[in-house]
């Protein structure tokens, strides 16, 4: 039986990241020009972080964001029941043999950078961090 490659380790293929970004640029195209017909998606404007493909390239994972970050999981239940829709759209755009099912998940990025400017912010890290600064100083004073 063959391993899923992002269980082993080895990270997606070069093919899988292309593809993704493909499918990211299609789909976020499709979205902000409204051409899917259902007005209370097209009202929305949603950010589509990453698209991240399965080793076959027969499921496409959208990681979503819905501006202000409001109504998540409304917008996730408006992308599902327009599914068939926007995969046929994003379809038209992609030459692969099959078109991928699309999944939709809440991309959850901004909230670990926000996370992380918290954290850079906190002044006992802040003092860390300059103290590591001055640990690297000493090891390049000794070549």
């Amino acid at each position: 039986m063959a391993k899923n490659r992002f269980h082993d380790g080895a990270g997606p293929s070069q093919r899988q990241l292309r593809v993704g970004e493909l499918i990211r640029r299609t789909l976020s195209d499709v979205l902000n020009r409204g051409d899917i017909h259902d007005p209370d998606l097209n009202r929305l404007s949603i950010t589509v972080g990453e698209v991240r493909t399965s080793p076959d390239l027969k499921v496409a994972t959208a990681y979503v964001l819905p501006l202000g970050g409001q109504g998540q999981e409304d917008v996730l239940k408006l992308l599902a029941r327009n599914k068939s829709e926007l995969r046929r759209a994003v379809s038209k755009n992609l030459t692969l043999k099959f078109s991928p099912d699309l999944r939709f998940r809440l991309d959850e990025t901004f909230d670990q950078l926000d996370e992380t400017r918290r954290l850079f912010a906190d002044e006992t890290v802040k003092r860390d961090v300059a103290h590591s600064d001055d640990d690297d100083d000493d090891y390049q004073d000794e070549d």
